[in-house]
């Protein structure tokens, strides 16, 4: 069973007295694992139906098609009307439907209505639809899934830059800090916003493109920071006795400096995943992000400036986003505070 450090256990402590940091995180991580797992709470496939002694699980499996539950047509089965049929009939089936039988790209459209439509719990549109009839919630959680996810790839590939680059800047210095000190203020100066759209008149960005796009620009932050601590820590005892014994500088620097500065590390972590987010809905709502029609909150806000009177749209969003950057924020300043040595800060 692993030992945790004694070190690490007083930090565990010391970010659980913190209640609103630990409260938000535990709300962070359950918004999180409803979003990994949303396909069982938000789709238009059954969790299970019960069908001539049969039990069928369709929401991970592959399509199901009309005929095999007796119907007509060997397209995918529609789950709603498959319920209200087999509760019609009434001979022992049955369908376990989502609490939002709707998926992320359905369009629920309606004779003689156009949407979008407003909240309504009869249709099982809880905060209605867009401007197209796809429903709210699914596009906010699997668009949340998308950001978050879109947001902690973005921070690995970026640390794993920065704290390289940052690192052997501050230990080495001389020629090599100076030459990527300017290599880095001229990178600083290149202007993000006009890349992405020259990028996307050119070819319709995908997720991964779009990580690496800001990961070209995103290593900067953190490079300065591990650059000014690894000044300070490789004249430390530690490091002095680590050449003395013949250690190699990337051992070194790979497993005596950053190791020694994961403070620094992991203290900056919840604010560069709230940047994520809040850069990626930006790009969506400026229309240079994710193509259409993949989840996004960006376009859940364009939608509501285009129809204003339709307030479910963007007061989800609203909603979702302080949500969202308010917990983030809060586990951000418990897990700083908890690596912080000196406790200075009180947090009632």
């Amino acid at each position: 069973m692993m030992k945790l450090n004694p070190l690490t256990i007083k930090k565990i402590r010391r970010f659980k007295s913190i209640k609103r940091g630990y409260y938000s995180f535990i709300i962070f991580a359950v918004m999180i694992f409803v979003s990994i797992f949303a396909e069982m709470l938000i789709n238009n496939r059954a969790v299970i139906v019960h069908y001539e002694g049969k039990f069928y699980l369709p929401t991970y499996t592959q399509m199901i098609p009309g005929a095999t539950f007796g119907l007509s047509y060997r397209y995918e089965t529609n789950y709603r009307q498959l319920a209200e049929m087999f509760r019609a009939e009434d001979k022992g089936n049955w369908v376990l439907m989502p609490m939002v039988p709707y998926n992320a790209y359905e369009n629920d459209l309606r004779k003689d209505e156009f949407p979008p439509f407003p909240p309504s719990t009869k249709e099982k549109h809880y905060i209605g639809t867009d401007a197209v009839g796809r429903d709210i919630v699914a596009r906010l959680v699997y668009g949340f899934r998308i950001a978050i996810f879109f947001s902690l790839l973005l921070l690995l590939v970026n640390y794993a830059i920065g704290v390289s680059i940052g690192s052997a800047m501050g230990f080495w210095g001389g020629k090599f800090d100076l030459i990527f000190q300017r290599i880095i203020e001229i990178w600083s100066n290149v202007p993000f916003l006009y890349v992405i759209i020259i990028i996307s008149s050119i070819m319709v960005p995908n997720f991964i493109m779009l990580i690496l796009i800001m990961a070209f620009f995103g290593w900067i932050g953190i490079t300065w920071t591990m650059r000014t601590v690894t000044y300070k820590e490789r004249e430390r005892e530690y490091v002095l006795a680590a050449r003395a014994l013949g250690a190699s500088n990337l051992r070194i620097i790979f497993k005596h400096i950053i190791p020694n500065t994961i403070a620094i590390i992991v203290t900056f972590a919840p604010f560069a995943v709230s940047g994520g987010i809040v850069a990626l809905t930006s790009l969506d709502y400026l229309g240079f992000g994710l193509p259409p029609p993949t989840p996004s909150w960006g376009e859940l806000l364009q939608q509501g400036w285009n129809n204003l009177d339709a307030w479910w749209i963007s007061g989800s969003v609203v909603v979702a986003m302080i949500v969202t950057l308010i917990t983030v924020t809060f586990t951000g300043e418990a897990v700083r505070e908890a690596f912080d040595p000196k406790l200075h800060t009180t947090y009632e």
